[in-house]
């Protein structure tokens, strides 16, 4: 085949380069039929089946992550789709309290908006500020603890340190280097207080509320305003899925939807599907996120979240017990390791690549280079893992 030479093993069990998993059977057989119907889900005229697995799955998703009932969710392509979902919504109803249309009149000659994010933010929530017309330079940043969570004391600091106004704060559950989860229950406190909109990236982290041995690190978060979360993450769906929930369906589809002359459904009491996302002709998602759940189960879903949680610690007490500076915290799935200095980390991530046992990506924490190991497969074991240390172990000697 003429693709063989570029494809990347990234759905295999000891691919640990980015926080992706592979995709289980249930979900891939879910997807070709997807494909093979070729459904468009962007209402229920078009494809009633489709947005009924959105509502079904929707459903079990609220329930399994905490967050309340009553949300509102559009499936999305990814947390980068699903972030610029969430904040278009705060963008909406801040504004709409200061008494501005924002989807009439723009942002030119509204009332200033306050973004408040940590230094930990990962870079799709700048990315997203600047598609809906905030720009970067208006974000004020919050310090973060020793393992990347926000600095809850400063959030206050900052929050009390001008008078009330539109105000939109990007909190995180799962950092993408440590793992790390901010405190939601204090900060959501803290930002309500001061009328603020809460907004969570929890791309991966928000799974851990999926399992009772990991929940705690999530206490609080059905007092947000809006969520993200990736589904072919710790999920292990196919490629491209992901999930933005709203406290508030109203100004959701206030923030999202559009209709025209052709249109029938869109909008209203019968919200759904393209009502909660910017896309108009959407595959099918909810097939596979639905075969996924319904595979997995309540107990499936905590099973895996916590044995990838288990499998990073083993990584991290094996590389740590040889000799090796482990650089975080282990709370969830991820480890960052130091091999001595900068230079000599980076030799051995580019040996490991190129070895093909494992494959680990690298990146910059706190002003080092690191190893970064990221565990969401469905299929690593701890067999996996130990034959990844091993070959860890031989290229660092070498190198």
């Amino acid at each position: 085949m003429a693709a063989d030479g570029g494809l990347v093993a990234t759905a295999g069990p000891r691919f640990f380069g980015f926080v992706i998993g592979g995709s289980s059977p249930a979900a891939t057989a879910a997807d070709m039929l997807a494909t093979g119907w070729d459904q468009v889900a962007f209402n229920a005229v078009l494809s009633p089946a489709a947005l009924m697995a959105e509502e079904v799955a929707g459903g079990w998703l609220k329930e399994l992550l905490g967050i309340p009932s009553s949300a509102s969710v559009g499936f999305v392509t990814g947390a980068q789709a699903g972030n610029t979902v969430g904040l278009a919504a705060a963008r909406h109803h801040q504004l709409a309290a200061a008494g501005w249309d924002v989807e009439r009149d723009g942002l030119a000659g509204a009332p200033a908006v306050r973004i408040i994010a940590s230094v930990e933010r990962h870079a799709t929530i700048d990315r997203s500020l600047r598609l809906l017309g905030f720009g970067t330079r208006t974000v004020e940043s919050v310090d973060a603890d020793a393992n990347g969570a926000i600095d809850v004391e400063d959030l206050a600091r900052i929050l009390a340190a001008r008078p009330a106004g539109p105000t939109i704060v990007c909190l995180q559950s799962g950092n993408v280097n440590t793992g790390s989860c901010d405190d939601l229950a204090a900060a959501c406190e803290i930002v309500h207080r001061h009328g603020g909109w809460a907004h969570v990236d929890g791309a991966f982290g928000l799974w851990a509320a999926a399992s009772p041995d990991r929940r705690h690190l999530l206490a609080g978060v059905d007092l947000a305003d809006s969520w993200v979360v990736d589904a072919h993450k710790w999920l292990n769906v196919p490629y491209d899925s992901a999930f933005a929930f709203c406290a508030h369906p109203d100004v959701h589809v206030a923030a999202a939807h559009y209709t025209a002359s052709y249109l029938v459904g869109s909008g209203g009491a019968a919200a759904g599907g393209s009502d909660f996302v910017l896309e108009s002709s959407r595959r099918a998602r909810g097939f596979a996120v639905w075969a996924a759940l319904r595979e997995l189960g309540r107990d499936g879903v905590a099973d895996l979240v916590e044995r990838c949680c288990r499998l990073a610690r083993r990584f991290a007490e094996a590389l740590a017990a040889a000799g090796f500076e482990v650089a975080n915290d282990v709370v969830l799935n991820q480890v960052l390791v130091s091999f001595g200095d900068d230079a000599r980390t980076d030799r051995v991530i580019e040996a490991i690549q190129r070895d093909g046992t494992c494959w680990m990506g690298g990146t910059a924490w706190r002003g080092r280079r690191l190893m970064r190991i990221s565990v969401s497969n469905w299929s690593t074991t701890e067999e996996d893992v130990d034959r990844s240390v091993e070959g860890i172990l031989r290229l660092a000697a070498e190198v």
